[in-house]
């Protein structure tokens, strides 16, 4: 299980909370640029996760430019000879720099979306490969099937509505690029939906603002289908959020695997939670299993907000002077933040000032009605609890007492079989009562190390008496110097370098490529591509598209006449309009995806 970390704070309580692994943008080339960290901080992250055999990746998910690649080879240098186990990464010249033996993985934006690529992708030298959002199980099978790369989804958070590294829109209209880390997010605006004869089918409606991912019900058919790392999406989300869902799965998967023996998480430890993990309560925009079990009936795209819902807690129910009741099962709190649906279709929040039983007394009086539906996008308590310590992770270890010649030594050996020996001189006096219980206790008494005793054996030959002081000097210092070990033996997997000859499954590259640099386009040529476009940051091209969508804004009006029968006509090109922007759609009803141009200026 793979955690967002905005931060190395963030990143740590990840790890606390039950990650097998957290992924990080460094200060540069991140494709999340507001969620920078110095080196520094990172490294004090790996040596925190190290502890607990868990894994740090780190995002440098752009493209680059040519005066570009010399700082990032830099960088790479720095963050290997820190620790970091792997950097997550789009832009093919990083592999043509001078390279420490670190691992790769490919970042969704390289847009892995069939065999053909992740099959090169893994002869070229990457040890995982991000796939896209889009793919159903069958696909997701079928490329495990014809490839051995380990393969990494995502099972949570926001969703781009564009393929991954194939949205120019953000570039075109604004300069602020998604494949430099910079996206304005037009995908979240509110549009007209526009017929060529400027009839408006829709009005002001979000229309490419998707819901969020949620696979949580799709686990385990996640991993029969080849899936080794599953990914929540969030680096630019706050510490509650990052506890609460990295919590969620860590239950979930621990759930799968007291019932697989053939299932085991990558990392060590045993975590346990002050709270009760609900994705509910935090940030989403409502969940939506997306394409993975195929097109459904179930709409991917939220269209009165792209705020967060949050957990539906029930409906209006009375509503008397300042205060209204409400019918559901969800106890509410004072501090509340809850929203609604209002008569002109937006979504309104405000906040609750208190409550008394199933009474609430808003802040501010509300445009509510008897019979709307209430969500709570902001849980007041559950925010409280999860800014406290709320998780606990432990190793367990075995304890074992032993004498030697002068005196006493302890043995702790840790769940990875790493151990270390404490000795003490002392005389050995045999004490008038029996003593195994009292070692026991003060040994295994482990308190805030990151270690639990799970065994404890003594193989003294008499009843000796240890004063606790010694007892506590010998665990103190084993467990320090087990915890030391833990981080200084901790071994990186082995640099596997790739095939040179593989060969590029497409003889041309159109600036869909996103080749920036002159260092991607030689890794290209190298692997036989013959026809090499410049990327769409150094040549903005004109009536071209510049967003591809499985997310079909026809389908998700009821306007689809392949699966939803529709029958009426519709004076085509559609246009989505939003104040002076006005993009066009095309269909490609065959694929079952859309395509959007822009109509302004560029």
């Amino acid at each position: 299980m793979l955690s967002p970390a905005k931060n190395a704070d963030i990143g740590i309580e990840a790890i606390k909370h039950g990650a097998d692994a957290v992924y990080i943008g460094a200060d540069r080339f991140s494709a999340r640029a507001a969620a920078g960290n110095s080196v520094e901080d990172i490294a004090r992250l790996v040596e925190f996760a190290h502890m607990y055999n868990a894994r740090v990746y780190v995002a440098l998910n752009t493209v680059l430019r040519d005066d570009q690649m010399d700082e990032a080879e830099k960088l790479i240098h720095e963050l290997y000879n820190i620790g970091v186990d792997a950097l997550i990464v789009q832009d093919m010249g990083i592999m043509e720099l001078n390279l420490p033996p670190i691992e790769l993985h490919a970042s969704t934006q390289t847009d892995n979306r069939d065999a053909a690529k992740v099959k090169f992708l893994e002869q070229v030298g990457f040890k995982q490969v991000v796939l896209a959002r889009e793919l159903t199980l069958d696909q997701i099978k079928s490329i495990s099937s014809q490839t051995s790369v380990p393969l990494e989804v995502f099972v949570h958070g926001a969703l781009c509505v564009s393929y991954s590294g194939q949205c120019y829109i953000s570039e075109a209209l604004s300069k602020r690029s998604a494949n430099r880390g910079a996206c304005a997010q037009y995908c979240r605006l509110p549009y007209d939906l526009v017929d060529s004869n400027g009839k408006v089918i829709a009005k002001s409606k979000h229309l490419l603002s998707l819901k969020d991912m949620n696979q949580s019900d799709s686990l385990e058919q996640l991993i029969d289908a080849g899936v080794t790392s599953l990914k929540i999406e969030g680096r630019l989300k706050d510490v509650g959020y990052v506890k609460n869902i990295t919590a969620y799965y860590r239950k979930r998967l621990d759930a799968i695997f007291k019932k697989r023996a053939d299932l085991s998480a990558k990392s060590s430890g045993r975590t346990t939670f002050t709270f009760e993990p609900d994705a509910t309560r935090s940030f989403n925009r409502g969940f939506t299993n997306y394409y993975l079990k195929g097109r459904s009936k179930d709409f991917v795209y939220s269209p009165d907000t792209p705020k967060s819902v949050g957990q539906y807690v029930g409906t209006v129910k009375e509503i008397k002077k300042g205060s209204f009741t409400v019918a559901g099962l969800v106890a509410l709190n004072n501090g509340d933040g809850l929203c609604f649906k209002s008569k002109d279709g937006s979504f309104k929040g405000f906040r609750v000032n208190r409550v008394e039983d199933n009474r609430v007394f808003p802040a501010e009086w509300p445009e509510i009605e008897p019979k709307m539906e209430l969500y709570r996008n902001f849980d007041h308590e559950f925010e409280k609890e999860l800014s406290k310590e709320s998780a606990q992770r432990k190793i367990s270890v075995s304890i074992r007492l032993e004498e030697t010649e002068s005196g006493f030594k302890l043995r702790m050996t840790d769940e990875d079989n790493f151990f270390v020996e404490t000795e003490i001189d002392h005389v050995k006096e045999v004490a008038k009562n029996p003593q195994f219980e009292n070692q026991k206790k003060q040994l295994t008494k482990l308190g805030n190390t990151i270690f639990e005793a799970t065994a404890f054996e003594s193989t003294l030959s008499d009843e000796f008496f240890i004063p606790s002081s010694l007892l506590t000097s010998l665990k103190r210092e084993a467990a320090e110097r087990l915890e030391a070990k833990r981080i200084s033996d901790y071994k990186r997997d082995p640099f596997v370098k790739g095939d040179d000859k593989a060969v590029y499954p497409f003889k041309e590259l159109t600036y869909l490529g996103n080749v920036t640099n002159s260092k991607a386009e030689s890794f290209y040529s190298k692997h036989g591509v013959e026809s090499i476009d410049k990327g769409f940051e150094l040549i903005a091209r004109r009536d071209v598209p510049l967003m591809f969508t499985k997310h079909c804004v026809k389908y998700s009006l009821g306007l689809c006449a392949r699966f939803q029968g529709y029958k009426g006509e519709l004076s085509e090109p559609l246009f989505l309009v939003y104040q002076d922007k006005r993009l066009r759609l095309q269909f490609n009803c065959k694929d079952c995806e859309m395509k959007i141009y822009s109509e302004t200026e560029y």
